[in-house]
Formats: C-alpha cells, structure tokens, sequence
C-alpha cells in the first residue's frame, strides 16, 4: 500500500491495524532510524508482514508471495524520485504487477490526466465512487476575487468573507484549515531604493524571510544567513519584505484572533522525528482551533469537527513554468476542498484568488472533475503535451557556466543529427533552466518531444556515448522521461 506523504502514513497505518492487526504489518518511510528500516525489512522478508504500508521506496521491499498493489493518491507527483536513483514508483508498481499478474488499484478523488486518459482508452479499467465516505454531502465553495478586496481598501492576507467565516467558526468551537503553499514569513526581501533583491550565494533564487530565527534561509540548498537591515548594493536602510509564507500567516493570524488557538505544519515544523504525527494528533485531539499549513495538510486526511478550509492564495501552483500548472492547481484545490464537512457537520471552502475566471479555479469550485478533464486534454491536444506525446528532458548540469552552455549546444547537435528524418521526436533549442543555478551547479536542458519508444531510447543512448567519448569533464548528464518538475 503506498501512500504520498510520510505525514499520511500513521493515520493509513491506524486504519489497517484497525482491521487486521497489528502483527500483519510493516512500516517502511524516509523518517524511519536505520535500524528501524532493518527490522521492517527482515519482518518482510521473513513474511512475518502480510501487509506494507510506506511511500515510493517501499515498492522495493523484498515481498516474496506479491498479490496486490494499491498506490493511494495516485496522481501525486511525490511518486516520481527525482533524484538518483530516478524512477516513478507508479511504473515500477506496473512492471511488478505485469510480471506477477497481479492486480494494480491507482485510487484518487482528482486522477493524473495521464492515467484517467488510458481508463478513457479501455487501457485500464475504470471504477467510480458515486457516494462520498460516511454519506456527507460535499462542502459549499466559494471563490473570492482578491482584486476587489483590494480595490475595497482591504491589504491584509483574509478576505472579508474568510474573516467572518473564521470568526464565526470559532463561535461555534468548529476547527479551521488555512492552506497556503508557501513557508516562511516573507518570499523575498528586497531594498525599495535600488531594487536589490537578497539572493543565495548558491542558486539562483530569492533567499526566504524566517521570523522565528530571524535569519534569511534559501528552500533549495539549505543556506542561510542572518537577515539584512542595512542594502549590501547602495547601503539604504529601506529594506521591504514582500510575499507571504505559513509564518507570516500564523503571525497575523494569532493577532486578529487573539483568543484562537493555532499550530502550523510546514516543512520547517516537522524536522524531529515523528513530529507530523504529533502535530496531526495535538490538533485533532486537543481540539485546536485553526491549522495553518502548506500541501502536508491537504492530503486525505480525515478531522470530523474541521468544517471550515481558507484556501489563502490559490494562483501560486498557477504561475509556475509547467504544462501542469492548471492539473496542479484543480487537484490541490479539490483535495484540499475535501477537508471540510467530512462528518455530519456541513462543510466550507472559500478559495482566494486574483484570477477567479480561469478554469481550474472554475472546476475546483464545482468539484466537476470531468468538465476540468475534457478542458485540460482539449488544450493539450492542441499543444501536444502528455498524454498525446512523451516529453524527455536532458539536464545538463557543470559549475562553470561557459562549460555547461557549450556541452548543452554540443549535446544538442549530436542528438538532432541522431533522429534526423525521424517524425516521431523533435528536438528544441538548448536553454538555461528556469531556476538556473541550484547548490553552485549551473542548469542548461535540452527538451525533446515525440513518442518514446525503443528507436528513440537508442538514440538517445547513442547521442551520451558520443558526447562521453568527448571526455567532457565535472559535467553531469541526466535524462528524465516525462518529468513531474520542469524547473
């Protein structure tokens, strides 16, 4: 049984161990000590766990008597490892259980694009859930134009709509979700007089404002350096912080409602060991107030006094340079929309946007997955993206940049020379990465586009010999078929 997030796993295993015991089953997650891993691992082995519960690794644990395969939230873009060893726990699920003849069961409530087209296909079979679990009604949702909250002199982070929502909730001693996809306090800090933007002296990309340590912390590498009050370009004490993060919102949070309590989960919360489940725990136990978190809290979990979800800021998945960004927007908005009214209680969802006419939005509202479909496939049909082609991105990585720029335009020579007079692949332009410069390693990609299949693989094999045997060197290569990040 594979599961998303580590933070899902210990309600996942709570479920099964209600059902089967807990003698059946074995554990296995990334927060698990070494030896701890060992003991699952020989408990499996040993056929000692009839039942594995775990995230992507765990599609590897040594199963001697295999008969079923379940992948949870099968549209979660977690399942793709995107470091070595790179591989997609979904694919690996699909080579196991064609080998085995076994049964594969992808479950989802917003289904990747991809796999919902091959049930469109007849290439896997299609079983729908018509009722939602315990017969609760879905929750009312409500979109907000933040434009007009502007335009209406209101620049704080809640809209007037979420504040009356909060404030009543919290009347009625109901718990509240605030999802907001982004950490920290504020996403960059900047000087107002010359425009200089604090940056990591390792990638390029703006440093992230953290109150609590008062310190400046890049999301990528790890860096971190004591925070700025005086320009290091033009010496200007006009420094400004712009953005908003799960900080800043618990922040402002904890002043307008003095009296509610809060917890926050984020990457920055859950760093000790088993702390997710304690957080999970405290606030359903302890009967916390309002929870604040980025995508940890909006995955299947289930809180039956939760009746109440603020969706902060829904256009941050909506800007990102990816084919994806509208799936990825319907799907966190819908998942996270299944938060509320889960029990008896009704539940609902105010979503907080300044684009409430693009038609993510517009189907996360309605919770029309089929309408969200057949828009989203009409549009990449016309672009050819997946599930009508493949998309194979070359990365080119070296830390000098001259060096990666000229193996990025040898390598690309090599490979359009290779499938020259094939009409299945075309081949585009080397350029930089979005994010060029990630840990002091500068990014090029070369992006192919087409349909893989052996003829291609070969010559793409072939076009790495070449350019190896040209002893390139302190310069990496990877291939990534059909990438969940495309920065």
């Amino acid at each position: 049984m594979l599961v998303p997030e580590i933070s899902l796993t210990p309600q996942m295993v709570n479920r099964f161990i209600a059902r089967f015991g807990e003698e059946k089953i074995a554990i296995l997650h990334s927060k698990l000590s070494v030896g701890e891993r060992y003991d699952q691992w020989m408990r499996i082995k040993n056929q000692e766990a009839k039942i594995i519960i775990g995230a992507r690794s765990a599609i590897f644990a040594p199963v001697e008597d295999l008969g079923l395969i379940i992948i949870d939230e099968e549209h979660d873009a977690s399942y793709k490892s995107e470091m070595a060893p790179r591989y997609q726990a979904k694919e690996v699920a699909k080579y196991l259980a064609k080998e085995k003849k076994l049964p594969l069961v992808y479950g989802s409530a917003t289904p990747d694009v991809t796999t919902f087209y091959q049930a469109q296909n007849k290439e896997i079979v299609l079983l729908t859930l018509t009722k939602r679990a315990n017969q609760s009604s879905l929750p009312q949702v409500e979109v907000v134009d933040l434009k007009d909250e502007l335009a209406q002199g209101n620049h704080t982070m809640l809209s007037t709509k979420l504040y009356e929502a909060i404030k009543e909730n919290l009347k009625q001693k109901r718990q509240t979700i605030l999802f907001l996809n982004r950490r920290g306090f504020s996403t960059f800090v900047m000087c107002r007089e010359c425009g200089h933007t604090m940056k990591c002296k390792n990638c390029n990309i703006t440093l992230t404002y953290h109150l609590k340590t008062n310190r400046l912390k890049c999301h990528y590498c790890g860096y971190e350096q004591d925070n700025v009050t005086i320009c290091p370009e033009c010496g200007s004490k006009k420094i400004k912080y712009f953005g908003t993060g799960t900080q800043k919102l618990e922040h402002q949070i904890q002043q307008i409602f003095k009296e509610a309590t809060t917890i926050r989960m984020d990457v920055d919360t859950v760093t000790k060991k088993n702390s997710h489940e304690m957080i999970l725990d405290k606030f359903k136990n302890e009967n916390i107030d309002i929870l604040i978190g980025t995508q940890m809290v909006v995955k299947g979990h289930h809180f039956p006094n939760v009746t109440l979800v603020g969706v902060i800021a829904a256009d941050g998945s909506l800007n990102i340079d990816d084919y994806r960004a509208n799936e990825r927007t319907f799907q966190i908005l819908t998942q996270v929309a299944g938060r509320a009214g889960r029990e008896n209680l009704p539940g609902r969802v105010i979503i907080q946007t300044y684009n409430p006419d693009n038609f993510s939005i517009e189907c996360a509202q309605e919770q029309n997955y089929d309408k969200f479909y057949e828009i989203e496939t009409m549009l990449r049909k016309q672009l050819k993206y997946p599930p009508f082609c493949d998309i194979i991105l070359i990365g080119i990585t070296a830390q000098e940049e001259e060096k990666v720029a000229n193996v990025s335009k040898e390598l690309y020579e090599i490979v359009k020379k290779n499938v020259e007079g094939m009409d299945t692949i075309f081949v585009y332009r080397p350029m930089p990465a979005p994010i060029d410069k990630i840990k002091n390693y500068y990014r090029w990609r070369i992006i192919l586009k087409g349909t893989l299949d052996e003829q291609v693989i070969d010559k793409i094999n072939l076009s790495l010999e070449q350019i190896y045997k040209k002893k390139i060197k302190d310069t990496r290569i990877i291939v990534d078929v059909n990438p969940t990040n495309m920065s």
